[in-house]
């Protein structure tokens, strides 16, 4: 998934390391001018690392070539747009990466959600949403704000009720069956779905796992009026503008939906999934 930002991570290096060469400067004499170690130039030419703003800046000047240092900082700034870490996201709360997510689902009309490993935010109770940013806190080891998180994200979820908005959601089976939260909290959870399903402005399908698919569900996506594809990975999110790269996404989002369980039968399906829940 990070393919087409190693690719552009290698070629800001590749640019670099021209203006080394043409500049007549070793690795070991650049850095030298530069207070670096060898190994960050080498890293930042071959891709394995990310330069800064103000890498770009001193690299460039070391080369005798500032006047190209905007035009790399644009580069980076792109770059950066495309693959952004969650330690980054999330380094004032997980409050302020709902009000972002929010900013960017209010500037939609169509919005698409295939999910293949949890429940999607917009349709989280609160139990279970205090629960997900709880192991997101967790595992990136970044403030704890989950209370402040869960409101900010069920007020996200305020925009369902918008006449104006069309929201469609595809639930792969795993996700509505893997427990990270009690069981009884899941309980409530698939409630939520099953009281969702038929109402004006959302559309939710199930992906049951007992059938044959023509495409691969690998993993969860947003698609923001057919202008912008949003992954998230486990250690970063990934934006995609170009309209190659979101032509894919929109075809597996139709082949998925041509075989969702939809209406009575995904009322069927969460009915069946809560009946297994181990509750006492």
């Amino acid at each position: 998934m990070s393919t087409d930002y190693q690719t552009a991570r290698e070629t800001l290096g590749a640019r670099l390391r021209e203006l080394r060469l043409a500049a007549g400067l070793t690795g070991r004499g650049l850095a030298e001018l530069l207070g670096w170690s060898p190994s960050k130039i080498s890293k930042l030419e071959h891709g394995r690392q990310t330069a800064a703003g103000g890498d770009v800046q001193a690299w460039t000047r070391a080369c005798g070539a500032a006047e190209v240092a905007d035009e790399l900082i644009m580069q980076l700034r792109t770059l950066e747009t495309h693959y952004t870490s969650w330690r980054r996201q999330l380094a004032t709360g997980t409050q302020a990466r709902q009000r972002a997510f929010h900013e960017l689902e209010r500037r939609s009309r169509a919005l698409r959600n295939f999910e293949s490993a949890c429940v999607p935010g917009l349709l989280q109770t609160p139990d279970y949403a205090r629960y997900i940013l709880r192991r997101t806190v967790e595992l990136h080891g970044t403030p704890n704000d989950v209370e402040a998180g869960v409101r900010a994200r069920v007020r996200r979820q305020e925009l369902l009720a918008d006449p104006h908005r069309r929201f469609e959601f595809l639930l792969w089976e795993p996700a509505l069956r893997l427990l990270i939260c009690p069981a009884e909290v899941m309980a409530g959870q698939l409630d939520r779905i099953a009281g969702l399903i038929g109402t004006g402005t959302v559309r939710i399908g199930i992906v049951p796992t007992n059938i044959e698919v023509t495409a691969v569900p690998t993993h969860g996506f947003w698609i923001f009026d057919d202008e912008l594809v949003l992954v998230e990975t486990i250690g970063a999110e990934l934006r995609l503008a170009d309209a190659d790269a979101i032509t894919p996404y929109r075809r597996v989002f139709t082949e998925l939906g041509r075989v969702a369980a939809r209406d009575h039968a995904a009322r069927r399906v969460l009915a069946r999934i809560r009946r297994e829940l181990p509750i006492p």
